[in-house]
């Protein structure tokens, strides 16, 4: 179910042009699990005063499981099929904020969809910081429960940041409050978008 907040704006405040220029669109977040899609996507949402989604909450509530328990009892394949589903689904309204699971964009189909539909941030971190995050939840991973869970992540990331880089918009998470990336964020949407506010623009 998507978060809704109160919008709360200032004269200067891009956001409400943000809005207006996404129409019915959603911005989309990607990127490796641990990066903070979910926690930045709720602060982004309530900045902007849009919907939040979350689409591995919207696939555990479809399912009737968690998504560690749709790895262990149908297999990736099919978690992969229902997710594609579910995004398409979401995607069908807007404008909100989407946060996707770290593997969605790996279907063409979904990245078509998101192009068409959306406008995409690729959240980036280091391998260092999201092996630091990830780790304190390594059981909700399925991805992760290998052997050797640090050389696993790495090759996703090998695997997906070329196909995360062809998002619209990229933004590095890091160690700082997620309120500042939540900033850096709406600025570049509003360069990307031309929703800049004429006192940014002179700037």
């Amino acid at each position: 179910m998507a978060d809704i907040v109160a919008q709360k704006t200032t004269s200067n405040d891009p956001g409400p042009a943000i809005v207006s220029r996404l129409g019915d669109r959603s911005i989309v977040l990607i990127g490796m699990m641990g990066v903070g899609k979910s926690s930045i996507g709720r602060r982004l949402g309530a900045r902007l005063g849009i919907a939040f989604v979350d689409a591995d909450a919207e696939i555990e509530r479809a399912a009737g499981m968690s998504i560690a328990d749709i790895f262990t009892r149908h297999g990736e394949e099919s978690f992969r099929s229902g997710e594609a589903r579910v995004i398409a689904r979401l995607l069908s309204t807007g404008p909100q904020v989407l946060a996707t699971g770290g593997g969605a964009v790996m279907n063409p189909a979904t990245r078509a969809l998101i192009a068409a539909r959306g406008v995409s941030i690729w959240l980036s971190a280091e391998f260092e910081v999201l092996l630091r995050r990830i780790s304190k939840r390594k059981a909700e991973r399925p991805m992760l429960q290998t052997a050797d869970p640090a050389a696993t992540l790495r090759e996703l990331l090998a695997a997906r940041e070329p196909v995360y880089a062809q998002a619209d918009i990229t933004v590095q998470s890091r160690e700082v409050p997620h309120d500042a990336v939540v900033a850096e964020i709406v600025e570049r949407l509003a360069d990307f978008l031309g929703a800049a506010t004429p006192e940014r623009s002179r700037s």
